[in-house]
């Protein structure tokens, strides 16, 4: 009778330590190279990242088109006030800027800013948030309209 307690004990055990580990290593620990999509406004985006200084710079620049469900996520150190152009740009886009909730040092990732429609014809004008950001999304233009996106809206690395 002990051998069969020690055993369901043991097994008890190893699922919990499983769990314990599954829960400590979510999505949120992420390296940014791991990032493939971002899950926003119930939509699943597959991410291009921008994460050098000269991935960042060229973003989108000089491409013919973004396809639904693709956007480019740039990935900045930390959070700060980051602004957009749209220099060599064939097409219009939406821009939506999130950060980690708690002014950069919680766990939950909330967008703080959104531009709409941003024309390449408007360049040079720039386009950024009031607020520190710690990342920007670029998708197909219309996709916050369509999509019903907010400021305050969740965003999830997967």
């Amino acid at each position: 009778m002990k051998r069969k307690n020690f055993v369901a004990f043991l097994i008890i055990a190893v699922v919990f330590l499983a769990g314990f580990f599954l829960i400590s290593h979510s999505a949120k620990n992420l390296l940014p190279q791991d990032i493939k999509y971002v899950q926003i406004a119930g939509q699943e985006i597959k991410v291009e990242l921008a994460l050098t200084e000269a991935e960042q710079n060229k973003g989108l620049s000089g491409r013919s088109e973004l396809r639904d469900g693709e956007g480019m996520l740039f990935v900045f150190a930390k959070p700060g006030k980051y602004s957009f152009w749209m220099k060599d740009m064939n097409f219009p886009i939406d821009m939506v800027w999130f950060t980690p909730s708690e002014g950069g040092a919680g766990e939950v990732l909330k967008v703080v800013y959104i531009k709409k429609n941003a024309d390449p014809k408007l360049y040079p004008e720039t386009y950024g948030p009031e607020t520190d950001a710690k990342y920007v999304l670029e998708v197909v233009a219309g996709f916050s309209d369509k999509n019903n996106l907010k400021v305050g809206d969740s965003v999830v690395f997967k």
